[in-house]
């Protein structure tokens, strides 16, 4: 460790030393009993009373105070004279304890500091009984004799001057006994004995007339009360017998009344019972009689809504044949018309397959045409010169050609059906009438198919051979109908 460091701690080991020294050696504690006082440094002493406290070794003084009560013996040693001159000796005991207060800390410490209690009862017991014989001598034998309390108090203040300048307080005074020297407090007590006994003999015969004479009145008001007693008994049994004799006749007359209206009662009872016993067998019969009507009324219900339940029943039953037989028509109608339109479905599909090979026919024969060379196109001119030539014949012609082709096989799907059912839609034509009506559009949708299929639109065939056409439009058509050129 440096040496620096050594020389701060020096200090710090020095001031710890001089306190632990200071803790184990000036540590006082004093108890509830013994005041410490600590003196040196001050003036005035430091008193600890039990608490602790701390002194400054070799500096302060610790010194000690007895502060329990201490008992003095106040006897005196020779006869003292009484005010009436008659030599007494007393035996006394005072109870003492040391002042706690400031004032008399101060004074005890200068007179009892470190004392044992019996050397501060020696130090006391010449002054108490210097102040004893002083109040013996102002009190005759009698008083100090017969008035002990009285005596002790006188003794205490008259010692609590003395005793305060010390620093001394006076807990109690007790007188134990007081001899004179010629026996005169014994022939007192012979002289009271004689009196008292005197006293008590005329006490007690006064006290035994007292008695005769309030024995007597008290005989005399024990017979004077058993007398108006005995009196007040007998009027009280006059008065009791006649009470009962009225009591009893009222109760004879009560058990009459009562009797009579027991008996009244009764017949009343009766017919009330009889009474009730008719009305119960007429309700009885009524009852009866009505039950009787409810089972008809039952049974009638219980018939009628069988009957009512088998009318339901079979009402029930012919609305659900019925239902059931709607239904069946209904289904059959609905089976009917959807065979219908399968076997149209098919009949179109049929049509639509037929008119779709003889599209690619067409553009098959087209296409050989085209591949026969340029040697036929010369022929091919010529032909479409002619077609020019007889435009609305030749197209009226190929239509004609083609339309029993197509109107067969349309037919043919149709011979196949063995029954067809026509419902009318629109007013009051009849399914016949819709069917012919509808021929133009299906022609219409025949040479819209035809045209799809082929390549070729017949419309404007139809329409080549007019001013528009010609004109306007400059359609050129090739020997087999088929639009070649159409300039705008």
């Amino acid at each position: 460790m440096p040496i620096e460091v050594l020389i701060h701690l020096i200090p710090i080991l020095i001031i710890i030393v001089i306190i632990a020294a200071i803790l184990l050696t000036g540590y006082v504690k004093a108890s509830p009993d013994k005041a410490v006082i600590i003196s040196g440094l001050k003036k005035t002493p430091r008193v600890l009373i039990g608490r602790a406290g701390l002194k400054i070794p070799y500096l302060e003084k610790v010194d000690h105070l007895y502060l329990n009560q201490i008992s003095v013996d106040i006897k005196t040693d020779s006869y003292i004279p009484t005010n009436d001159f008659i030599n007494v000796k007393v035996d006394a005991i005072a109870k003492v304890r040391i002042d706690t207060s400031p004032e008399g800390m101060l004074k005890a410490e200068r007179n009892f500091l470190n004392k044992k209690p019996q050397d501060i009862a020696l130090d006391l017991q010449d002054s108490l009984q210097g102040n004893m014989r002083e109040i013996i001598g102002t009190l005759d034998l009698k008083t100090i004799n017969t008035d002990r309390d009285s005596f002790s108090d006188q003794v205490m203040a008259k010692a609590s001057k003395d005793m305060e300048k010390l620093g001394i307080e006076i807990l109690s005074c007790n007188i134990q006994n007081v001899t004179d020297e010629n026996g005169l407090i014994n022939d007192l007590g012979m002289d009271n004995t004689a009196k008292i006994k005197k006293d008590a003999a005329i006490a007690k015969a006064e006290a035994d007339r007292d008695v005769a004479i309030a024995k007597a009145e008290a005989d005399k008001a024990a017979n004077d009360a058993r007398v108006a007693a005995q009196t007040e008994i007998a009027r009280k049994n006059n008065e009791l017998s006649v009470r009962e004799s009225e009591l009893k006749s009222m109760a004879d007359t009560a058990k009459a009344q009562a009797d009579a209206a027991y008996e009244i009662q009764n017949q009343e009872q009766q017919k009330v019972i009889q009474t009730l016993t008719v009305n119960a067998q007429i309700a009885k019969a009524e009852r009866e009689a009505e039950l009787k009507q409810k089972e008809v009324s039952v049974r009638q219900q219980e018939l009628a809504a069988q009957i009512e339940k088998q009318a339901d029943a079979d009402k029930y039953a012919a609305e659900k044949a019925a239902e059931a037989a709607l239904i069946k028509k209904q289904k059959e109608a609905e089976a009917a018309r959807f065979a219908a339109e399968q076997e149209a479905a098919g009949i179109r599909a049929k049509y639509e397959a037929e008119a779709a090979g003889i599209a690619a026919k067409g553009k098959a024969e087209a296409e050989a045409a085209r591949l026969k060379g340029l040697a036929e196109a010369e022929a091919m001119e010529k032909k479409a010169d002619a077609y020019k030539k007889y435009n609305g014949a030749a197209m009226a012609e190929m239509m004609i050609r083609i339309m029993p082709q197509m109107a067969a096989e349309i037919a043919k799907p149709l011979s196949s059906i063995d029954k067809i059912n026509i419902y009318g839609t629109n007013g009051n034509e009849t399914g016949a009438s819709q069917i012919s009506g509808s021929m133009p559009v299906i022609m219409k949708q025949v040479f819209d198919t035809m045209s799809e299929a082929t390549g070729v639109d017949f419309a404007e065939i139809m329409k080549a051979n007019t001013y528009d056409a010609k004109v306007n439009r400059n359609i050129h058509l090739d020997s087999t109908g088929a639009v070649l050129e159409v300039n705008q």
